[in-house]
């Protein structure tokens, strides 16, 4: 007897037909559970997506430190992809950490090929990689990933050194500065995380290079966390591609972020890790995931106005 079932006389659900949108992703395997693709999985399906996960290479890492990290090969990350995308629709893209300058020419290849689908790209901190590595990368990302690039999200004081790293400023680039030096690389939202407020407080902006749309501010955790930018921008991307607008997603996103820290635990001896399906497991009549996660605060919409640079991992 076969396994596969014909979905029309088993189901009633004619082929191609979903009641979940489709989100590909491609990032990295994190053996850690912390971040890459663990990260994207659960919480996309917190946000009720189906996710196509596109494995760019692996990390080898705890919960400490990354060690090293092995990447597939471009030639291995397109036929994953091409076959799935040959298969279904799909609603949004998002990137992570792909490994290699060949990799991000790839998917640049094939985000052209889907230009009406956005994509959410996430800038993590590469500080643990080798200096001509890193280089190569970021400036493959600027000439190959940012033009195609609808949303990117990234920690304040990763993006400043990265498109800001000339700045002479006597304070730190405020949110709406890093969206006009994503902008100039066609990059029409950028999502800045992690700036210091009053209080033990941290805000986050989505920007425009005209104007600063949504901020809110959240209670500052005394953990280190990991994973918590893959986690973030896994969220948004989902509800985006769930057909949420674009400032009612940053929104939602922070809020479910919040509440995967604020129920994180620590697995190992290192670093924290978000909790990203604490609503599967709360007694209490808690929101479901980030596309149900309610209002966000009143006090959540603030002024983008200049604040210090953030040294924290959160």
């Amino acid at each position: 007897m076969s396994d596969t079932l014909d979905p029309s006389t088993k189901t009633g659900i004619e082929p191609g037909q979903s009641s979940l949108p489709c989100v590909m992703v491609f990032n990295t395997n994190d053996p850690s559970g912390a971040g890459g693709l663990a990260a994207d999985l659960t919480a996309m399906s917190s946000a009720s997506v189906h996710v196509l996960p596109v494995v760019a290479g692996t990390y080898v890492r705890d919960t400490s430190e990354i060690h090293d990290h092995i990447a597939f090969d471009e030639e291995a990350l397109t036929d994953q992809a091409r076959c799935a995308l040959e298969d279904m629709p799909v609603q949004a893209f998002k990137v992570g950490f792909v490994g290699s300058p060949e990799n991000l020419s790839a998917i640049a290849s094939m985000t052209t090929d889907y230009a009406e689908v956005p994509v959410v790209a996430y800038m993590p901190d590469l500080s643990w990689w080798d200096e001509l590595a890193i280089e190569s990368y970021l400036d493959a990302c600027v000439e190959l990933l940012l033009p195609q690039t609808t949303v990117l999200v990234g920690n304040h004081s990763t993006l400043c050194r990265w498109l800001l790293p000339d700045w002479e400023g006597d304070r730190p680039p405020n949110a709406r500065e890093i969206a006009r030096a994503a902008a100039v690389h066609g990059v029409p939202y950028t999502l800045v995380t992690g700036f210091n407020a009053a209080d033990q407080q941290l805000e986050s902006h989505l920007a425009s290079p005209e104007t600063v749309l949504t901020s809110a501010r959240y209670e500052r955790f005394e953990a280190t966390f990991s994973g918590a930018g893959d986690t973030l921008s896994a969220a948004l991307c989902a509800l985006i591609a769930a057909g949420t607008d674009l400032q009612t997603a940053c929104a939602e996103a922070l809020n479910y972020l919040d509440q995967c820290l604020d129920a994180g635990f620590q697995p190992g001896m290192g670093h924290a890790v978000p909790d990203r399906l604490f609503w599967a497991h709360e007694e209490d009549d808690a929101p479901a995931g980030p596309d149900e996660a309610g209002e966000v605060p009143a006090d959540s919409t603030l002024d983008a106005d200049d604040f210090p640079l953030d040294t924290t991992k959160h």
